[in-house]
């Protein structure tokens, strides 16, 4: 169980940190912060609740101790 929360952390990272950097260059435009419309205008804050989320996952994985 702590190498998928771990797994799931590291892909909510990049997700998050790619959809910031897209929103903020307008030059990396990829991931599903971007691709769905849904999140049209809200990009940025998609991206921060990801990043926390990322956070928030990489310390469940780490109190569920070695296994």
């Amino acid at each position: 169980m702590r190498k998928l929360l771990g797994f799931l952390g590291f892909i909510a990272l990049v997700q998050g940190l790619g959809g910031l950097v897209g929103a903020l260059t307008d030059r990396l435009r990829w991931g599903f912060v971007h691709r769905w419309s849904a999140f049209d205008g809200y990009e940025i804050y998609v991206s921060v609740v990801l990043l926390v989320l990322a956070v928030a996952l990489f310390a469940a994985a780490e109190s569920r101790g070695t296994g």
